[in-house]
């Protein structure tokens, strides 16, 4: 009989960590054995981490406006996001955790490129995060990697913008566009994405294989703003008309307004940095969107 891998996922109850635990759970190997623990108070330090095997971290601070923080502010992104991921694994390391797995970001690699630029990440475009939420996260790569071992796995996953049913961040908020605006702009980006599904089965394909390094998982297509608000439109049961007058305007105004670039600017990995030995790609653009948009 196989021995089931004890996973520990801290953040309790965040969207990331529920659902790649119930993926687990659910999965037809039927071989991990899962709990979450929440890290926001002292009494993980407590915890016994030696009956685990991996230790997936996916506490964090993400999804918050940059450009008015207070220093206070600053500090707790640094506080979560550096100090207490370093912390959790040189616990894990001390008490014989063979893995830790580090839920990064790629906006270590900066923001998106406004109307007209490219911007496409390879394996040689070094990280240059431009702001205290990137930098953090970096931050704490860097403390991780020194940390690793032959005996200590670290394995660091640097997603682009995540989404399925009830996730947070840009794609709710252009579902809520998409469902009720008769008109949208027509403007010709790319961005990387990942479902959560794939983004779910990439991790315990991680975990199964004991891997270390850096990782980019993203969907096998890139995804163009104005096809995925036509897409989610066409779910609900809407068409949508495209117009490209207004995209002069939005090329002006997204020199001052950072949230027209999140949303029109490009932004993606390049393919070749993505590619894994095993497939994790178990959900398709059409059908991803089906699965978050249904009711």
């Amino acid at each position: 009989m196989i021995s089931k891998k004890k996973i520990l996922i801290t953040g309790k109850g965040s969207y990331i960590g529920t659902t790649v635990k119930n993926w687990l759970l659910d999965s037809d190997e039927q071989q991990y054995m899962v709990d979450e623990v929440c890290v926001k108070d002292k009494n993980w330090r407590d915890m016994d981490f030696s009956r685990y095997d991996v230790v997936f971290h996916v506490a964090g601070i993400a999804h918050s406006e940059t450009n008015n923080a207070t220093e206070e502010i600053r500090a707790l992104y640094y506080k979560v996001n550096t100090e207490l991921a370093i912390e959790v694994a040189k616990k894990a390391k001390l008490e014989g955790v063979c893995q830790f797995i580090f839920m990064s970001s790629m906006i270590v690699y900066g923001e998106s490129v406004p109307f007209g630029s490219t911007k496409k990440i390879t394996k040689d475009t070094p990280p240059k995060p431009v702001n205290f939420y990137g930098d953090s996260k970096w931050q704490a790569e860097l403390g991780l990697a020194a940390l690793k071992s032959i005996d200590f796995k670290i394995a660091i996953i640097r997603p682009p913008m995540i989404y399925g049913k009830d996730s947070k961040g840009n794609y709710p908020r252009l579902a809520k566009l998409a469902r009720k605006l008769p008109l949208f702009l027509d403007v010709n980006n790319t961005r990387s994405m990942l479902h959560v599904d794939n983004l779910c089965e990439f991790v315990r394909l991680v975990i199964r294989n004991v891997d270390d390094g850096v990782f980019h998982p993203q969907n096998a297509e890139y995804v163009k703003t104005t096809d995925l608000v036509v897409e989610i439109a066409a779910v609900n049961g809407k068409r949508i008309y495209l117009v490209k007058f207004l995209n002069p305007l939005f090329s002006v105004l997204s020199k001052r307004v950072a949230l027209i670039n999140k949303v029109f600017g490009n932004l993606n990995y390049d393919m070749a940095l993505s590619e894994y030995k095993d497939d994790y790609r178990v959900r398709n653009f059409k059908e991803s969107i089906q699965l978050t948009e249904e009711v």
